[in-house]
């Protein structure tokens, strides 16, 4: 099936407003978990432990994406799974306690991460078909949505409303807005007679070490995300509304940085773009640990933001060469830095119940720095270099040419 020039810039604006809703989702609900911690009445260990099981739920799921793509069409099969992760956001703050929040944030993972394999599918197979990168600018859009979500979140608590009725109004919102834009999105079909997809690949050699410096990056972006209101509420002692706009601080440089993406590294270059991202990340989490105060605490955030935004691009462009399969590559440079995200919150949490929030930033600290020593393995990954592989790079190939 072939499509229009102005079929595909459809599309196009399509899939970056879906990127923006499930952005959005994000936002709404980290700028809220300190209201669920504080409702479950459970430690900074235990929400780590919680915040673990969307790594669980998406792990297990996420290999379904592909199989549900190829029997209901890539339109049909994004339209059901983003519902899902829109309406999930409902079921967190519900939970009364430890166990109902580990079983919420499972389901929650688990749409959360079929419906991201499922739009980013669809937004490689609109960049292959435009013959040019968009990709940074749809991971844009999805930090335009996180900011999105987080701003709602920071006036949701700083006005002390309950986030059972935040989330809620929320998600339908969202899952409104979510239906709406997946009616432009291209409408792939996969052939009678074409195989289902594999539900599960190996990441090659090549693959890790790209795949490592894109886990650092992406370990710092959920702990921002996740904790830096939590960080300035118990290490800091602000009031409920300032400590949430530091996860609103974060998303905004991130959603910047990424739409400004592209460009700066035509300028200068991934490995110099990566490697000075790496500076700023580190200064940033060096802020954090050892800030006295608000203002530089959240100044540390915005650079830690500034800093990672543009190196999970370079990642997936750099594994798209890095050896004879590139789908395969980029597959497997997905699976780590989507485990990453998952697993940074609760590893925060695990480090911060035995020592400090203090100390578990000086993790994360640390793990900033690795992007200055290894931005060397992004040689190559500029514009030009943005992942040829459609769908299949993320094992949803949706057929239909």
């Amino acid at each position: 099936m072939e499509f229009g020039t102005e079929r595909l810039k459809r599309a196009r604006y399509a899939i970056a407003a879906v990127f923006c809703v499930h952005g959005a989702v994000t936002g709404s609900f980290a700028t809220r978990i300190p209201w669920i911690q504080d409702h479950t009445s459970i430690s900074a260990g235990q929400l780590g432990l919680a915040l673990a099981f969307p790594a669980i739920g998406a792990s297990l799921t996420m290999p379904l994406a592909g199989a549900i793509s190829h029997r209901f069409g890539a339109r049909n099969a994004l339209r059901g799974l983003l519902a899902m992760w829109t309406l999930a956001l409902i079921l967190p703050a519900l939970a009364p306690n430890i166990w109902t929040l580990c079983a919420a944030l499972a389901l929650y993972g688990a749409s959360a991460g079929m419906s991201d394999v499922a739009m980013n599918a669809l937004g490689v197979e609109v960049e292959n078909r435009l013959g040019k990168s968009i990709m940074s600018g749809l991971h844009g859009m999805w930090s335009v949505g996180a900011l999105i979500g987080s701003a709602g979140g920071t006036l949701a608590a700083h006005l002390g409303s309950d986030a059972r009725l935040h989330h809620l109004l929320a998600a339908l919102v969202l899952t409104a807005a979510g239906l709406a834009a997946c009616q432009g999105v291209l409408d792939l079909q996969s052939a009678p007679e074409a195989e289902a997809p594999p539900r599960f690949t190996l990441p090659p050699k090549s693959a890790v070490v790209i795949g490592a410096v894109g886990f650092c990056a992406v370990f710092a972006e959920g702990s921002g995300l996740d904790w830096s209101a939590v960080y300035l509420r118990d290490v800091l002692n602000t009031d409920p509304g300032l400590a949430a706009a530091s996860t609103t601080a974060f998303a905004l440089t991130m959603a910047v940085a990424r739409l400004a993406g592209d460009k700066v590294v035509d300028r200068f270059g991934p490995v110099r773009t990566v490697r000075v991202g790496g500076v700023l990340a580190t200064v940033g989490g060096l802020l954090v640990a050892l800030a006295p105060g608000v203002p530089v605490a959240m100044t540390g955030f915005a650079l830690m933001g500034l800093g990672i935004a543009v190196v999970v691009p370079l990642a997936f462009a750099a594994a798209g060469r890095s050896g004879p399969n590139p789908s395969q590559a980029i597959a497997g440079v997905a699976t780590i830095t989507y485990t990453s995200g998952l697993l940074a919150p609760s590893a925060i949490g695990a480090v911060a119940d035995v020592t400090s929030l203090v100390v578990s930033f000086g993790l994360v600290t640390l793990l900033a720095f690795g992007l200055v020593v290894g931005a060397q393995v992004l040689r190559g990954a500029g514009r030009e270099a943005a992942p040829k592989e459609s769908a299949a790079a993320s094992g949803t190939q949706s057929g239909g040419k």
